[in-house]
């Protein structure tokens, strides 16, 4: 552990052998399209499938009243009535599944869903949040009675909001995005669990198969052993693909009724418009610091829109709450949000969720207040940083925080960017006049990774042949797992890469897990497989000592099993030791024996909290608005680092998610609640050239909380990144006399703001 291993997942994904749920489709399948609402916000009066039915391969077409499923709940801390059907009687947003057509072939499902007839009766559609809690607002769900699906508090005490000079006060918009992955969701339903029986078995798009195993059988009244999810080869997720979709509870549904396979792959339009998406939170900040630069207290009040269908989305505000006050020591934070339903696609988690709220907003108040005070931004930060001395602490919004050494970040990234000079740089650029502005941003971020999802499964098994297999309740898509779970067996056993099989995203054959969401995967399920690897490790060395006639203290890991210390001579195999196992099982009776292996189930107890501090390099052009990041320098610290290479590979796409927030992403509706860009020729994805090379850099500061010391790193790069380039394009605005701009920072916007800035202030001459 600790080496840059090449991943072992890639020959397969470059070569095309890695199978996705597209690439099946068994003897007998059918195909299936969606009917979608074309309104934000309508009851359905009737569904006209009689053209539909005529169209050549069409098999039937189905609508909320043909399908006998219970709605579902989207979140358990919601009220029952804000519960979603998979096909709806009454359209909430634009995507909306109506009716599904079933088809003997993709081609013929798709041109029967566009002869399905819908009569609508059209109802006011509810897109601004502020709007929607208004007392005379169309209501989404009118059972509920408002448009309020939750709210949280946590009030400072009484007083402790003093001992400031000043208030700095400002409003965050962090907007709305889509997590856009390359593979959209896709699911396959197959009748038959195994090797056949009742049940459905179903390969889909998952980062959690058990919970979507769950979900799929509660909808079907099934207990969850007659439901198998499988996550084959998946492309991306970013914690969109977290969620069941009712997608995927219909397909099982049709698998069943009509007993033949049914797959349903999602267009990129459709993607667009009706995968789950992140962020769109509006967050009122006040900050209390003194003259010298000190914080006092933060007040935040943050109004979530979570979309037409308030699942998890609404519980986003809480991860912004528990780290409202960042990495910094703030005495007092008094918070305040309210989830807002309206008619756009629903909220859910999306890379960070929830932390880059925080993060942005904190962020981008603390350099109001060094504007204020005339201090350097990087400054002010150094001033207010937690100390490693005063770890493990427990911050004002609860956040037990393990470890830290967050002003060793921030040098590193100040040092590492050459900060200094390019402050003088800067000077001299506005001192000529330059009309290309030069921007300097910086960052310093916590994140909380494994939040409340602690626990993980994790097996190890010494096959007789001497290979090495482990289950984990994990799900990667793209993350690494096989390559880093490979890494831990090979150094708690001694094995090579090849002689490791790694099993995980199959119900059937790991009987628990809670996936991969939350940055979890390596801290608590690759600390379930050294848990476990270290159990069987214990198990064999006492057999070794019996066949080897030596002290278990003297049996020592060998290449390709255990031998005696000193003694590389005396030394038995795998295999070998798996038989001895299976032999010693077999004549004590043995019955239902696991052989040579172990499982647990690895409770870390508590959530990690990586950090960081990043320095963004902006330059724009100001008789255009282009703006260009000119160069990225990360520092983050994800505790002990198991592979280098996996790290960066997850810092990489954090910091092009955090940066395209920043400067090109963004999710828009129109006031009626029509999503206005609904494809890559208007979702604006960037490319690689739109990026510059990323300049990164890592501190290792352990966590105690688990044994491989590490902490999640998925996310961490989005974190960083966005309030640093936001804060590098603000900087560079800063002369002009714009002191915030809402992103993402197209040219067209900044331009504007530009043009707003200079005719006042010749107005002003």
């Amino acid at each position: 552990m600790g080496n840059a291993v090449l991943r072992r997942e890639d020959p397969d994904l470059l070569t095309g052998a890695a199978r996705f749920v597209a690439d099946m489709a068994p003897a007998g399948t059918l195909h299936v399209a969606f009917v979608r609402s074309t309104m934000a916000h309508a009851r359905i009066g009737s569904v006209d499938s009689r053209e539909a039915l005529g169209v050549a391969g069409v098999v039937g077409v189905f609508t909320a009243g043909d399908l006998d499923i219970a709605a579902q709940p989207l979140f358990i801390m919601l009220p029952p009535e804000l519960s979603r059907l998979p096909l709806t009687d009454k359209a909430r947003y634009v995507g909306d599944p109506v009716a599904v057509v079933v088809a003997e072939s993709p081609a013929a499902a798709a041109d029967g869903a566009e002869l399905v007839v819908v009569d609508y009766e059209p109802l006011p559609a509810v897109t601004d949040p502020f709007a929607a809690l208004a007392p005379d607002s169309p209501i989404v769900f009118e059972s509920h009675g408002s448009n309020q699906a939750s709210e949280l508090k946590l009030n400072a005490e009484a007083g402790s909001l003093s001992g400031h000079d000043l208030v700095v006060s400002g409003r965050v918009v962090n907007h709305r995005m889509s997590a856009a992955p390359i593979e959209p969701s896709a699911v396959l339903a197959v009748p038959g669990v195994g090797d056949g029986g009742d049940g459905v078995t179903l390969w889909c798009t998952t980062q959690r198969p058990h919970d979507t195993r769950d979900v799929v059988a509660a909808a079907l009244e099934e207990p969850p052993d007659r439901v198998r999810v499988i996550a084959p080869a998946v492309g991306g997720g970013f914690g969109a693909k977290g969620s069941a979709y009712p997608e995927f509870v219909v397909a099982a549904w049709l698998a069943r009724r009509l007993g033949r396979p049914v797959r349903w792959v999602e267009t990129r339009t459709e993607n667009l418009t009706n995968m789950t998406q992140g962020r769109d939170h509006v967050h009122d900040l006040d900050l209390g610091l003194t003259r010298d630069g000190r914080f006092c207290w933060l007040r935040m009040r943050v109004t979530a829109d979570v979309g037409a269908y308030p699942g998890i989305g609404a519980l986003l505000p809480f991860f912004t709450m528990t780290m409202a006050s960042g990495p910094y020591r703030i005495p007092a934070v008094d918070f305040e949000s309210v989830s807002v339903i309206t008619n756009k696609a629903p909220i859910f988690p999306f890379r960070g969720a929830g932390r880059p709220e925080a993060t942005v907003s904190l962020e981008c108040i603390v350099d109001l207040a060094a504007a204020e005070l005339g201090m350097d931004p990087a400054e002010l930060r150094r001033r207010n940083l937690l100390a490693p001395d005063e770890f493990p602490l427990t911050t004002p919004t609860g956040a037990n925080m393990d470890s830290g050494e967050y002003a060793r970040c921030l040098d590193l990234a100040l040092e590492a960017a050459g900060y200094e000079d390019l402050r003088a740089e800067q000077a001299l650029c506005r001192a000529r006049g330059d009309r290309r502005l030069l921007g300097i941003g910086v960052s310093a971020y916590v994140e909380v990774t494994a939040g409340g999802l602690f626990q993980e499964f994790g097996s190890v098994t010494v096959e007789q042949d001497g290979t090495i297999t482990a289950r984990v309740g994990t799900a990667p898509q793209g993350q690494g797992h096989v390559t880093a779970f490979g890494q831990i067996l090979g150094e708690v056993l001694g094995v090579a890469a090849e002689r490791v099989r790694i099993i995980c995203g199959d119900t059937a054959e790991v009987p628990t897990g809670q996936g991969t969401v939350a940055s979890r995967s390596l801290q608590v399920g690759g600390s379930a497989v050294w848990t476990a690897a270290n159990e069987v490790l214990d198990q064999a060395r006492q057999l070794a000592a019996s066949l080897l006639e030596a002290d278990a203290a003297d049996i020592v890991v060998a290449p390709g099993g255990l031998a005696v210390a000193g003694v590389p001579a005396r030394a038995v195999s795998w295999a070998e030791l798996a038989a001895a196992a299976a032999t010693g099982d077999a004549e004590s009776g043995g019955e239902g024996s696991s052989g040579l292996a172990a499982e647990v189930d690895f409770d870390q107890g508590e959530a990690t909290y990586p950090f960081g501090a990043h320095v963004a390099v902006v330059e724009i052009d100001a008789d255009t608005g282009d703006t260009r990041l000119l160069r990225h320098v990360a520092v983050d610290d994800c505790g002990r680092i198991l592979n280098p290479m996996l790290v960066e590979g997850q810092v990489h796409g954090g910091v092009a998610t955090g940066v395209s927030q920043a400067l090109f992403e963004q999710s828009l509706y129109d006031g009626d609640g029509n999503p206005r860009n609904t494809n890559f020729a208007d979702y604006a994805i960037p490319a690689a050239s739109e990026l510059p090379r990323f300049e990164t850099h890592h501190t290792e500061t352990p966590t105690p909380l688990n044994p491989l010391g590490a902490k999640g790193i998925g996310e961490s790069g989005t974190i960083g990144s966005t309030p640093a380039v936001q804060s590098a394009v603000l900087d560079a605005l800063a002369p002009l006399g714009i002191s915030h701009l809402d992103m993402p920072y197209t040219p067209q916007r900044v331009w504007r703001a530009i043009a707003a800035a200079e005719s006042a202030a010749r107005a002003s001459r």
